[in-house]
């Protein structure tokens, strides 16, 4: 399976291929014609497929392997030859569109973003006026309850400490007189003396009651000016509760938000860091665009060589391969230039793009050479169609050339139609074992 494949299956979340590097295509058409397909077992749909058999064909034929003539995948092929990995070029386009992307909606937004900063900077400012704490809502309300009914408090506590300490009979007594009693009798009864124990707990937890009432008691009546303080906070924020329509205790969460929200529109609004941070990344990106054009300008004639060179074993001889590096007019996300191959199919001919004035045959002998002098992305020596296939698609597309182009001496003299394709298929295909191949093709 071709090394393309490998991070396309996972990116897609199709289980990889097994031990053998063996990949399972299914496709199933029912009576009606609905069309059903899998890859490695899970459903696929039929944009996926053809996006596999991207990666494992390239038929070479008058219509067919046009990748050649489309930009992206001849600059594929140039990158590959030139080891490049365009991935830090894509990522460096990607910053510089999106922090030009955020500058010019500052600038297309300058207005409105004033509105908005004047709108909170006011609403932030009425919220600071309170300053509410992050838990001051409940502590609020707390003591609001305990100034609110501090008369029945303290009369509840005036009526503790009696029954405590302070009356007649008191708590504090009755259990001393009780522990007198027992006191008496212990000597008779060892079994008492727990008894006795509980007692003389229970009556120091009656005197400590009793001291924390008086301390209570002590404080006087409620405070009224305290009362009429908390009184009008609680009332600003439950004011400002309303207004905002957000439950009070959620007031300092919304300030916070609100403080974090104008940090990030001044952000957006200054202008001046945002052209600074979007010509930072444009020269990231052209430092980057500079160098693989550097590397593609060195790979370019070495890549044509070898093209040329395979051509004059496919019935092209004296034919000349060449591969543009065209500049773009604007910035591109896959660099400064584009790559166009060109090619003059005989002595003489000026080279011209792949796909102008070359017939079937021409055009599938170009691709295969392009083909078997070009590694492919990602892939290790993937498999192509034998020359009698080229020739066959080429025959089938236009015989007329095919006749013509077979009579230049380093074309195949007996490929004159169709019907001798048979014979040539024998010759260039390997033998079966055991068999001799034809002795007209020996030695060609």
């Amino acid at each position: 399976m071709p090394g393309s494949l490998e991070p396309w299956l996972d990116e897609a979340g199709f289980e990889p291929a097994d031990d053998d590097g063996r990949l399972l295509l299914r496709r199933s058409v029912d009576a009606q014609g609905k069309s059903r397909a899998w890859i490695n077992g899970s459903a696929a749909t039929m944009t996926q497929l053809r996006e596999v058999a991207d990666h494992l064909l390239d038929i070479h034929g008058q219509h067919a392997w046009q990748s050649l003539t489309r930009p992206a995948a001849v600059r594929a092929l140039l990158d590959a030859q030139a080891g490049i990995d365009p991935g830090a070029l894509a990522a460096a386009w990607t910053a510089w569109r999106e922090r030009l992307a955020a500058l010019q909606a500052a600038q297309a937004q300058a207005d409105s973003l004033d509105r908005e900063r004047e709108r909170l900077a006011w609403q932030i400012g009425e919220l600071d006026k309170l300053a509410p704490g992050e838990s001051e809502w409940d502590e609020l309300n707390a003591e609001h309850q305990r100034l609110a009914h501090g008369q029945s408090l303290l009369d509840a506590a005036r009526a503790a400490l009696d029954a405590l300490s302070d009356g007649e009979p008191s708590a504090d007594a009755l259990t001393g007189r009780a522990i007198d009693a027992l006191d008496e009798v212990v000597r008779y009864d060892a079994a008492l003396a727990p008894v006795i124990e509980v007692l003389r707990s229970a009556q120091a937890q009656i005197e400590d009651a009793a001291h924390t009432l008086n301390s209570r008691l002590g404080r006087g009546e409620p405070d009224a000016d305290r009362l009429a303080a908390l009184d009008a906070r609680l009332s600003s924020w439950v004011s400002l509760a309303r207004r905002y329509r957000r439950p009070p205790a959620q007031l300092p969460a919304l300030l916070a938000s609100w403080k974090e929200e104008l940090r990030s529109l001044d952000a957006a609004a200054d202008l001046a860091v945002l052209t600074q941070r979007a010509e930072a990344a444009e020269q990231a990106w052209r430092t980057e665009a500079e160098r693989l054009s550097a590397l593609r300008r060195k790979a370019a004639p070495k890549l044509a060589s070898v093209v040329t060179a395979a051509m004059q074993q496919l019935g092209m001889a004296g034919g000349r391969f060449e591969v543009a590096l065209l500049a773009q007019d604007e910035p591109q996300s896959f660099g400064l230039e584009s790559a166009e191959f060109r090619v003059a199919g005989h002595a003489g001919s000026t080279p011209r793009a792949m796909d102008k004035g070359a017939s079937g045959g021409e055009l599938a002998r170009r691709a295969r050479a392009t083909a078997d002098s070009t590694p492919r992305p990602g892939d290790h020596g993937a498999s192509l169609p034998g020359y009698v296939e080229l020739f066959e698609a080429a025959a089938h597309a236009d015989p007329q050339r095919i006749a013509v182009d077979s009579d230049r001496p380093d074309s195949a003299p007996h490929l004159k139609t169709v019907d001798d394709l048979p014979f040539w298929r024998e010759c260039f295909d390997l033998p079966p074992p055991g068999r001799e191949q034809p002795p007209v093709c020996r030695g060609r």
